[in-house]
C-alpha cells in the first residue's frame, strides 16, 4: 500500500480528489449559509420581470439589449475558435512525435478550465472582495448585469482558456500530461481570476476609488487583455519553461543553442490565420455591446486598430528578421502577427489608427530580439516563442497605451498618470503571475516530477502518454 501511494499517478489522483473535495464541501457550506429570504425569488424570474419592465417602458431598449447579447455571444464564439488556432500553431512549431499530446492539451485546457472557472474562478474574479472575490461555487446569482450573466460567463470563460493554453506551447514536448492538467487547475481557479479581479473585477487597479486612482490619479486600462490574459499566460510560460528545463539536444555542451524545427509550418500558418480571425471577437467583442451609435463606432474603430497592428507586427518582424538573419523568416513573421495582435489588445479602443501601427510595428520588432534573448542568453527553451509573443509584447502594448492613448496618453499631452498606472499594473500582474507560476511549477516538480523520462522525450510523448500517434 505504501509503495502504491508513492506512484506519481496515485499522488496526482489524490491531489485532484482533495481539490474536488474542498470545492464540494465549500459548495455545501455556501448552500447551508443562504437564508430563506435570499432564495424565495429565483434569479431567472427576477431577470424576466426586469426585462418585461424594460420592454414595457421602452421596446427599443429591449431590442438593443437583445442585440448586445447576440453580439457578446458571437464574439465568444470567435474567441473560442482561437482554441484550434493555438492548437495548430503549437503543433506546427513542434515535432511530429508530440502532435497528439499538443492537441490533447488544447482540448483539455478548455474543457477542464471551463468547468473550474464556472465552479470557482468566476466568483473569485468578479465577486466582492479586496485581494480576490468570493468563490461562487457554481452559483451565478451574485453577479448583477443588464446582459444575461450566463452569456457573460461564457465570454469570460473563453478568455480564461486563452491564458491557460498559452503556457502549453512553451512547455511542449517534455511535460507529463497529468502535470499539465494540474497546473491548468491552478491557473483557472486562482492565478488568472485573482489578477483579473484586480482589473476587470473592479479591484485596486481599475476601481474609481481603488489604490491606483487614489495614489496615481488614473485607473489601469486594459481593454481586452494584453496584460490580464496574454501577459499572465506569457510570464507563466516563461517560468514554466525555465523550471522544466530545455529539450534534449537543444543546447550543446558549450551552451550554443541549436534549432529544433517544427514539423509543419503550413499548420502553423493556418493556426495564425485562425487566431487573427478570432481576434476580431477578442478585441471588438470586449465592447460587450453593438447597439447604438457609440457602440457601433467603437467596435468599428477596434476592428480597424486590431487589423492594422497585426499587419504592422507581421511586416516589421519580417523586415527585422530579414535584416538580422539575411532571410525572410516565415516562423518569425507568423509570431510577428501575433505579437502585433497581443500588443494592441490593451489599447485598441484608446489609440488612433496610426498609434495602432506604431504599437504593432514595435511589438513585431521587439519580439524578434526577445526570442533570441530568451533562447540564447537566458537559455530558456520556448519552442513556440510564447514568452516573447504574449509576455513581452503584452507588457509592451500595455505600457505603450499609456503613451499613445488619445485621451490621457503622455504623448497627447495627458500627463504621466496613465503611463505610470499602465507601467505599475503591467509589472504588478507580471510579478504575480511569475511568482505564483514558480511556486506551482516548482512545487509540482518536487512532489511529482513534471518532466517525462528521457526515453519518452526522445521517442515522443504521443505513444507513451496517450497510446496513439497523430500520423500513421
Amino acid at each position: 500500500m505504501k509503495t502504491y501511494f508513492k506512484t506519481p499517478y496515485t499522488r496526482f489522483v489524490v491531489f485532484l480528489a482533495i481539490i474536488v473535495g474542498i470545492i464540494s464541501l465549500s459548495r455545501l457550506y455556501a448552500q447551508d449559509s443562504i437564508s430563506v429570504d435570499t432564495i424565495q425569488t429565483p434569479v431567472a424570474a427576477v431577470a424576466e420581470t426586469e426585462a418585461q419592465a424594460v420592454e414595457a417602458a421602452d421596446p427599443t431598449a429591449d431590442l438593443g439589449l437583445s442585440l448586445d447579447t447576440v453580439w457578446m455571444l458571437l464574439a465568444a464564439m470567435l474567441v473560442f475558435f482561437m482554441q484550434p488556432g493555438f492548437a495548430l500553431v503549437e503543433a506546427g512549431f513542434t515535432r511530429t512525435k508530440n502532435t497528439t499530446n499538443i492537441l490533447m492539451k488544447n482540448f483539455l485546457d478548455f474543457s477542464l478550465g471551463s468547468l473550474l472557472f464556472f465552479l470557482v474562478g468566476f466568483g473569485i474574479m468578479f465577486g466582492k472582495g479586496g485581494f480576490a472575490g468570493i468563490p461562487n461555487f457554481a452559483d451565478l446569482s451574485f453577479y448583477d448585469s443588464a446582459l444575461p450573466v450566463e452569456g457573460f460567463l461564457i465570454f469570460q470563460t473563453v478568455f480564461c482558456a486563452t491564458a491557460a493554453t498559452i503556457v502549453s506551447g512553451a512547455m511542449a514536448e517534455r511535460t507529463k500530461f497529468q502535470m499539465y492538467l494540474a497546473y491548468t487547475v491552478c491557473i483557472s481557479i486562482f492565478i488568472y481570476p485573482v489578477s483579473g479581479h484586480w482589473t476587470w473585477g473592479g479591484g485596486w487597479l481599475m476601481a474609481d476609488d481603488g489604490w491606483a486612482a487614489t495614489n496615481i490619479g488614473a485607473t489601469f486600462h486594459d481593454f481586452a487583455g494584453s496584460t490580464v490574459v496574454h501577459s499572465v499566460g506569457g510570464w507563466l510560460a516563461l517560468v514554466g519553461a525555465w523550471v522544466l528545463g530545455p529539450r534534449i539536444g537543444k543546447y550543446a555542451k558549450n551552451g550554443q543553442s541549436k534549432a529544433i524545427p517544427g514539423h509543419n509550418l503550413t499548420l502553423a500558418s493556418l493556426g495564425v490565420f485562425i487566431l487573427w480571425f478570432g481576434w476580431f471577437g477578442f478585441n471588438p467583442g470586449s465592447q460587450l455591446a453593438a447597439s447604438g451609435l457609440e457602440n457601433r463606432v467603437a467596435i468599428s474603430h477596434v476592428f480597424l486598430t486590431t487589423n492594422l497592428a497585426a499587419c504592422a507586427g507581421g511586416f516589421f518582424s519580417l523586415i527585422t528578421a530579414w535584416a538580422k538573419y539575411r532571410k525572410p523568416s516565415l516562423s518569425l513573421t507568423l509570431n510577428g502577427v501575433l505579437a502585433g495582435l497581443v500588443g494592441i489588445t490593451a489599447g485598441c479602443d484608446a489609440v488612433s489608427p496610426v498609434g495602432a501601427l506604431v504599437i504593432g510595428a514595435l511589438c513585431g520588432i521587439v519580439m524578434v530580439f526577445s526570442v533570441e534573448f530568451i533562447d540564447k542568453t537566458l537559455k530558456i527553451d520556448d519552442p513556440v516563442g510564447a514568452s516573447s509573443v504574449h509576455g513581452v509584447c503584452g507588457l509592451l502594448g500595455t505600457v505603450l497605451t499609456g503613451l499613445l492613448a488619445i485621451d490621457g496618453g503622455l504623448l497627447y499631452g495627458g500627463g504621466s498618470a496613465l503611463f505610470l498606472v499602465q507601467l505599475t499594473g503591467a509589472i504588478a500582474i507580471g510579478v504575480w503571475a511569475a511568482v505564483m507560476g514558480f511556486v506551482i511549477f516548482k512545487g509540482l516538480d518536487l512532489l511529482f516530477g513534471i518532466r517525462v523520462e528521457k526515453r519518452v522525450e526522445e521517442e515522443g510523448l504521443d505513444i507513451y502518454e496517450h497510446g496513439e500517434a497523430a500520423y500513421n
